[in-house]
């Protein structure tokens, strides 16, 4: 028998309840006490197994969101019961068991829908002042029926080119089950399709679902209007009157004409976004296309607070305690211009400092304080343009464990900004300074020409799912300006791929190379050497301090780099994952990695708290090549906002 069924459309999830921050447990109310003026009840649902289905029955159900404010009479709560009825037979079909059924009794007695409700509002009424009301709901889920068809028609019946329609849209999998939220999620893929394709107005005008009560299957036919392919129209900007429009115009990549499609329109509100004195951005479509088939946008914007300070506190079992503070002023000169002050104290003394008995025999003296001060200048868009003016200064106390660095230095740099995701920049850069390790002393003055490159196409900053991240460098500070006559190259690149499409299951990987040459490893300076090892490179061994070993058995870094890391980050819920992972990598004595150095490697398990603003991530590692005198411990923890990379 072929039957028409009704999509039912399916609640939000259940409330979040007080002091289950987590969603792990659940708590139910206690029901009110009998009372001679309401007639409270206890409710039941019983006959399913499905967390799913229970929790939607409840979603819908007047009985179970009302069981804290009991009826005034046993009328009302009969009138609650039939309207459920009604309600549970949507919910039981949206989820594929279009034979389901469910009974309600208030004490024994059945509510039925026309037949009377005096029987069940006298059963009710007898437990008034006495006790609460049972009432039981008997859920027969019945056969769950699958998904076997999905056809997609033009409005006038014809089906659409595989060209525009792939196979995959409407290809089904064995044993789906024929739930409306998947009907609903296929049918709004396939109007996504339609979109991406430069179709702004494509929609489902039609949803046809016929179930076969007989073999226990549901086939859909949608007929979807594509509406007219477009371009991207004029783009009027409102709001953030204090920034100059120019300033706005340049971090908008799309001209009129540019295909249509939800990802350029996306594009355009990341882009706007980087500009740090913009607060919100909203990026309005059309309702119509102009005389040329464009579609108008209207990119709708509100402004930072200017001025912003922050001061923090810290511990570090590396660095021990710190404390930082900054000032910034995000449009100081209503061009969108950022101003920025930062100060940064430690002490290495009262951190895990296993390096400090061989500092001293080394001579490297210190009294633990360590430091930074530093002021960054952005002028974005000069004159209009996509090119960007970049301006710092430092000094800086640099303790580290097997090293101490004095130093300051100031840079300039102009960057153009090609698209959303990549930019080119080129500047000069003069540091002077001296640095002190197991080597000796270093007296640096470098002046040379850094350049660079960046692309970033990857869907979140501090979790990404898809895409991909690059960054390469090349500073050069010749010997004839230089004290040494260094060379500096790095590289690092980093790649996310989503397993499904709701990205449950990301995999992710990193690679990093570094080079520096032009002198010998004991006349470069300790902050231009390679260290591998710690939270952002090598996990589980200690910070800094993987690659070539000099006198007292202090790490001295090296002159190249290579390591690696991929993980699997997998959602176990909505909130929680697991990332199993897998480091390596080490600094080598050379120029260019020769693998005369052993490369460690680590293995580790992590875990994941998703919030609104990223991850928590609390990683533990387990180095798989301690050596002696490293200070290597069998497991180490990290604890971070945001992904490991």
């Amino acid at each position: 028998m072929l039957a028409c069924a009704v999509l039912a459309g399916l609640a939000g999830p259940e409330p979040a309840r007080a002091f289950d921050l987590f969603g792990l447990f659940g708590s139910e109310p206690e029901p009110p006490a009998p009372s001679p003026a309401t007639v409270p009840y206890a409710l039941r649902i019983a006959g399913t197994d499905d967390s799913d289905v229970l929790r939607a029955l409840q979603d819908v159900s007047s009985l179970y969101r009302l069981r804290g404010d009991p009826p005034p009479d046993g009328e009302g709560l009969v009138r609650r019961a039939e309207a459920d009825l009604t309600r549970f037979a949507d919910v039981l079909a949206g989820y594929g068991y279009y034979q389901g059924t469910a009974a309600i009794r208030v004490d024994g007695v059945p509510v039925v829908p026309g037949a009377g409700i005096e029987a069940a509002a006298r059963a009710a009424e007898n437990w008034r002042n006495r006790g609460l009301v049972p009432v039981k709901v008997a859920v027969d889920l019945g056969p769950l029926y699958h998904l076997r068809r999905i056809t997609v028609r033009d409005p006038a019946g014809r089906p659409f080119p595989e060209a525009v329609l792939p196979p995959r849209f409407t290809r089904v999998e064995p044993d789906v089950p024929g739930r409306s939220a998947t009907v609903l999620a296929r049918e709004a893929a396939i109007v996504d399709r339609f979109r991406a394709q430069g179709h702004p107005f494509a929609k489902a005008v039609a949803r046809d679902p016929v179930v076969d009560d007989a073999a226990h299957v549901m086939d859909v036919t949608f007929t979807i209007d594509p509406g007219p392919a477009a371009g991207l129209g004029p783009i009027t900007v409102s709001g953030a009157p204090g920034i100059d429009p120019a300033t706005i115009r340049s971090f908008i990549y799309a001209e009129p004409g540019d295909p249509y499609s939800p990802q350029a329109v996306a594009a355009i509100r990341r882009s706007v976004a980087r500009i740090e004195g913009i607060g919100s951005v909203r990026v309005r479509e059309g309702t119509a296309l102009d005389a040329d088939g464009n579609l108008p946008l209207f990119v709708d914007l509100t402004e930072r607070e200017r001025n912003l300070a922050g001061i923090s506190a810290r511990y570090s079992t590396v660095d021990g305690p710190g404390v930082r503070a900054y000032y910034a002023n995000r449009n100081l000169f209503g061009g969108g211009e950022t101003f920025r002050i930062d100060a940064d104290l430690y002490y290495l003394g009262l951190g895990y400092d296993p390096f400090a008995t061989q500092r001293k025999l080394a001579g490297i003296g210190t009294n633990g304080l360590g430091g930074r001060l530093s002021a960054t200048y952005v002028q974005p868009a000069l004159w209009g343009s996509r090119n960007d003016f970049l301006a710092n200064v430092f000094g800086t106390r640099e303790v580290q464990q097997s090293y101490l660095v004095d130093g300051g230095g100031a840079s300039a740099a102009i960057r153009h900004r090609f698209s959303d995701t990549f930019s080119a920049q080129i500047g000069l850069d003069a540091q002077i300074g001296r640095s002190k390790d197991a080597l000796g002393t270093v007296k640096y003055r470098l002046i040379g020409v850094p350049v660079s490159v960046t692309y970033d196409s990857t869907d979140s900053l501090l979790d990404p799912t898809r895409g991909f991240r690059a960054i390469a460098s090349l500073a050069a500070y010749p010997g004839a300006i230089s004290d040494p006559g260094i060379l500096v190259a790095k590289a690092q690149g980093s790649g996310y791929y989503s397993i499904d499409d709701e990205s449950r299951i990301v995999l992710a990987g990193r690679v990093g190379f570094g080079s520096v040459s032009g002198a010998p490893l004991a006349e470069i300076p300790d902050n231009f050497r390679f260290f591998a090892g710690g939270g952002g490179s090598v996990r589980g061994y200690p910070f800094r301090t993987l690659g070539p070993v000099g006198p007292f058995n202090l790490p001295i870094g090296g002159r190249s780099l290579l390591e690696a890391s991929i993980e699997a980050r997998i959602k176990v819920t909505d909130t929680i994952g697991v990332v199993p992972f897998f480091d390596a990598g080490t600094a080598y004595a050379s120029a260019l990695p020769d693998f005369d150095e052993t490369i460690r490697k680590s293995v580790g398990i992590g875990l994941r708290y998703y919030t609104s603003i990223g991850p928590i991530r609390a990683d533990v590692a387990f180095p798989l090549d301690p050596y002696k005198g490293g200070h290597v411990r069998p497991a180490v923890l990290y604890l971070g906002l945001g992904q490991a990379f």
